[in-house]
């Protein structure tokens, strides 16, 4: 195989999406050199079809010509095949789980709820608000004891330390101060779940966050457009 494209690192994602953000922090982070390719996603090109028969969503990462799908799994991916750079996942066994089954917890739990709050209106929006702060609730009380362990449970983010958890995180709620201004309603009250309030703050506050995040006012822009749509599940159905 020609070493440029052994080593060529494609990612087939969208720009407006959450997952696909995923995989480009953690390259990102790990100083991997991508190129990206924009999926319409009313309009899924043959490439990406060829590399994801299974599920035809995004994110797709190719590797040497090898196509990944499903983004914690890219993530993993990217962690066990670059091996220099920070660490995605902790190396000790018993923290590595930790971090994986927080992660989850983030992805099954809080992710539907929160699109749902950003889709809906009216009693809907009210009981997955509901949901949604219940759900933070238990990251607060049980999660960040043990995804910062180290720090006695004290959110502590940068670039070196930024783990699969902080980029599951990161992608959903980082822009929550967006989110909160487009819907008029309050997300992450810092007085009810102070350790999550400065946990997603610490994130934003990471270089690596910055330099991937779009302009404030495009972030509004989008969210209002996502919302203005009536958020039809078309957009979710491609996306892992």
């Amino acid at each position: 195989m020609d070493e440029e494209v052994e080593n060529k690192v494609i990612l087939h994602g969208s720009f407006a999406s959450p997952y696909s953000k995923r995989i480009e922090l953690a390259l990102r982070l790990k100083s991997i050199p991508y190129q990206f390719v924009q999926e319409d996603l009313q309009n899924k090109s043959q490439t990406l079809l060829r590399y994801n028969p299974v599920h035809k969503k995004i994110p797709v990462l190719v590797h040497n010509g090898k196509p990944i799908s499903e983004s914690l799994f890219i993530i993993e991916y990217i962690d066990e095949t670059w091996r220099h750079g920070p660490h995605l996942l902790p190396q000790d066994p018993y923290r590595r789980s930790k971090v994986r089954f927080w992660a989850n917890y983030i992805q099954l739990h809080l992710y539907d709820v929160v699109i749902k709050v950003v889709k809906s209106e009216g009693e809907e929006q009210e009981k997955a608000l509901t949901e949604v702060k219940e759900k933070l609730s238990v990251i607060e009380k049980e999660g960040l004891k043990e995804i910062f362990s180290d720090t006695d449970g004290e959110p502590t983010v940068t670039n070196e330390t930024m783990s699969l958890v902080d980029i599951v995180m990161c992608t959903l709620l980082s822009p929550y101060k967006a989110h909160e201004e487009v819907l008029g309603l309050k997300i992450i009250d810092p007085e009810i779940v102070p350790g999550v309030y400065g946990w997603i703050n610490a994130i934003n506050e990471t270089s690596g966050v910055k330099d991937l995040s779009p302009p404030y006012e495009q972030i509004l822009e989008i969210l209002r457009a996502f919302r203005q749509m009536s958020l039809s599940p078309v957009l979710e159905t491609y996306q892992s």
